[in-house]
């Protein structure tokens, strides 16, 4: 029986173990964790002869066949490398699945919009009668889908650089490129390395959808990809060297390939990011010979993201809005500048490496105040200071700042309180789901 080892004891590795075992295949699962509910685990997946290893470091030996790892686990870490010069083959969970998936992939990367677009995506193909479930960093662990006893007609990926990095195989029918700003850079290194990885799913896919507007996508890929669909807000008219646009939005009309497909504002969600959203995934729907009708009818039911400008209540005339997707410093500028001002701004959390100039002079020009929470504050505190805004404040965690973002919401009229941290959130929650959700739990019980 061959033996393969699944580091890291998520979604993504339960799903993969399961898979290997039902494929015949001898499993060890680890994780460094030792938590209760890990251990509460451990004995369920002994029950079905999985074999879980807690608390410890995974060191790999000669008698592993595979390793699979799931995506928190850099690819460059010495037991990695050590396994690969041992000639043990070593992918990632996404890699697994696509050996056993045999249905057409869409696979969405980027910086930012990625969730949107996928979101998006996968409810154009429901409302068009498909089985096309979005998996990977939302919805479904791609093994999951593998496992089930009903294969997708279509599977959409949302794929993160590292899912590509552990999966160089992985070649999606139609391949989607949201946007590209510096993120990850700690594992990365350089946005060079960073784009390199984004692009390689996008050759390895038979067609393109590619953003248009995002001047570091244009900058690098109008002459490497010159048969991709490329997408624009600002209409046919916009020039993309001596190409025209696949997909744009003109006179109040989104058009695909030369086709008026629906109205742009039949999307609910705000911001011109949005629109850009919509443009690739009606884009992508359009390539795998979507109905345009379903394509209305599906963007015109869409009720938008969790945790993406997600409007949690109303109160005293101040919406409360969860944007905990916003993990960089692009995405909470962009979530700011897409609220009515004046708003009132939560963020902080666990800090990345990136530019925050962009960030901070969308703070000054809409942010009546900042609340700054989590290991960032002190950070931001400093940052927001030498930028010579004075209003803000450290809290530390979401219960203090949601009492006070109502009180001084009042204090200056604003429109908007908004969950927008521009931080990862591995300082005080597993992630920003987790972050978002007790930001909308803490608004329902205290506000409502």
């Amino acid at each position: 029986m061959p033996i393969a080892h699944i580091i890291g004891l998520g979604k993504s590795g339960i799903a993969a173990a399961r898979l290997l075992k039902r494929e015949g295949w001898e499993v060890t699962l680890s994780d460094r964790s030792s938590s209760p509910n890990l251990l509460e685990q451990q004995q369920e997946f002994a029950n079905e002869g999985i074999h879980v290893e807690l608390g410890k470091s995974f060191e790999p030996v000669e008698s592993i066949e595979l390793i699979v790892v799931s995506p928190g686990v850099p690819w460059d870490s010495p037991a990695l490398v050590r396994a690969r010069e041992l000639g043990i083959e070593t992918i990632g969970e996404m890699a697994l699945a696509w050996r056993y998936l045999k249905s057409p992939w869409v696979g969405i990367t980027g910086t930012n919009g990625k969730t949107t677009t996928t979101a998006l995506i996968a409810a154009i193909f429901a409302e068009a009668g498909l089985y096309a479930p979005a998996c990977g960093n939302i919805g479904y662990a791609a093994c999951e889908l593998a496992l089930a006893e009903k294969q997708p007609d279509w599977v959409i990926a949302e794929i993160s650089s590292y899912q590509i990095e552990s999966s160089p195989f992985v070649a999606p029918r139609i391949g989607v490129l949201t946007t590209l700003t510096p993120d990850h850079l700690s594992r990365h290194k350089t946005l060079e390395n960073y784009y390199n990885i984004k692009a390689h799913l996008l050759k390895k896919s038979e067609l393109q959808v590619i953003n248009g507007d995002d001047p570091c996508l244009r900058q690098q890929g109008v002459d490497i990809w010159p048969d991709a669909c490329w997408t624009s807000v600002k209409g046919e008219k916009e020039l993309l060297g001596d190409r025209t646009f696949g997909a744009y939005i003109e006179n109040g009309w989104v058009i695909a390939q030369s086709e008026k497909i629906l109205p742009a504002d039949s999307l609910r969600m705000v911001g011109e990011h949005n629109l850009q959203n919509l443009l690739m995934a009606v884009a992508a729907a359009n390539l795998a010979g979507i109905d345009k009708s379903a394509i209305a009818r599906a963007i015109a039911k869409f009720p938008g993201v969790s945790h993406r400008l997600e409007h949690i209540c109303t109160w005293e005339g101040i919406d409360f809005i969860n944007d905990s997707k916003a993990t960089n410093y692009d995405a909470a500028q962009v979530g700011l500048a897409s609220v009515s001002a004046p708003a009132i701004l939560i963020a902080g959390g666990d800090a990345k490496e990136g530019d925050d100039r962009a960030w901070i002079d969308t703070i000054k020009a809409k942010a009546a105040g900042v609340l700054l929470i989590g290991d960032a504050a002190g950070i931001f505190a400093d940052r927001l200071e030498q930028a010579n805004y004075n209003a803000w404040e450290i809290v530390e965690t979401m219960e203090r700042a949601i009492p006070r973002a109502a009180e001084l919401g009042k204090q200056n009229h604003a429109k908007v309180v908004l969950l927008s941290p521009a931080c990862a959130s591995f300082d005080q929650y597993q992630n920003f789901e987790q972050r978002g959700d007790h930001f909308r739990q803490l608004c329902l019980e205290s506000l409502v």
